[in-house]
């Protein structure tokens, strides 16, 4: 499973007067947002979550300017997870990491292939291959998923590369969230099924506060309040059956099941 480090290095970039602004209600996948006291900035996924923009130059592989994107309140910032980093586009720059000087192509849904030479890498980039390398932190590297390495120019197209990685959410094949309910007579699909790499988001729409908590503690949403609603990720290595209850409630009297295929 892949550790994100969250680290904002956009505190510098000069952004443009506030010209957009939208409630978190209104955000559409696909939206740029930032909040008011700092200057990172967020692309907000179908999982209902936002990822942020490590720095400068992964922001402008993805965007040529800072147009797009839109502020909201840092209230409702916060009720918007954080559910990772974005990655360098693919196709649009080499990347490197200061600890090493393997160079790496940048492929499909966040992999890395090691350039096996310096001819490999002009015939891909031109004689000046050396200015499309950019630099990235060694805490970011375990964003990304090394591959076998790049041995045969005609095994990666830069430009196609970069053409079919068209929105963050694809290249991280970031799918729609489940939803799953919590009302004041318990949950409203006592059973609910999932594949596996899924976000589930648990909303509280009852009066009261609850929780979905596994029943041995393996996870838990933690309290919410009515309103609020948390998400999380349940991976390949989250598959089978999970029984959780609310913790205000018994788990005789408030129970649902989550099945993860």
């Amino acid at each position: 499973m892949k550790k994100f480090i969250f680290l904002t290095f956009l505190a510098f970039i000069a952004l443009p007067v506030q010209a957009a602004s939208v409630n978190a209600t209104d955000l559409v996948p696909g939206d740029l947002i930032r909040g008011s006291a700092h200057n990172a900035v967020y692309y907000y996924a179908q999982d209902g979550m936002r990822y942020v923009f490590p720095n400068e130059k992964t922001y402008h592989t993805w965007y040529p300017d800072f147009s797009q994107v839109k502020w909201i309140s840092d209230a409702d910032l916060a009720t918007v997870q954080i559910g990772g980093n974005v990655t360098y586009k693919p196709g649009v720059k080499l990347i490197k990491i200061i600890s090493s000087p393997v160079v790496y192509a940048v492929s499909a849904h966040e992999q890395l292939r090691a350039v096996a030479s310096e001819q490999l890498a002009k015939e891909l980039y031109g004689e000046q291959w050396n200015t499309w390398v950019d630099d990235v932190p060694d805490e970011f590297f375990s964003n990304y998923q090394v591959e076998a390495p790049l041995d045969v120019a005609s095994t990666y197209n830069p430009k196609a590369e970069t053409a079919d990685a068209y929105s963050v959410q694809n290249q991280k094949q970031i799918k729609p969230f489940v939803s799953v309910s919590i009302t004041d007579s318990g949950y409203e699909l006592p059973t609910t099924t999932v594949a596996h790499h899924t976000a589930v988001r648990f909303v509280n729409n009852s009066s009261q506060s609850a929780t979905a908590s596994e029943w041995d503690s393996v996870w838990g949403t933690g309290t919410l309040k009515p309103g609020e609603h948390f998400t999380r990720y349940f991976k390949e290595d989250a598959m089978g059956r999970w029984n959780f209850y609310n913790k205000y409630k018994s788990k005789e009297t408030m129970q649902g099941t989550l099945v993860v295929e």
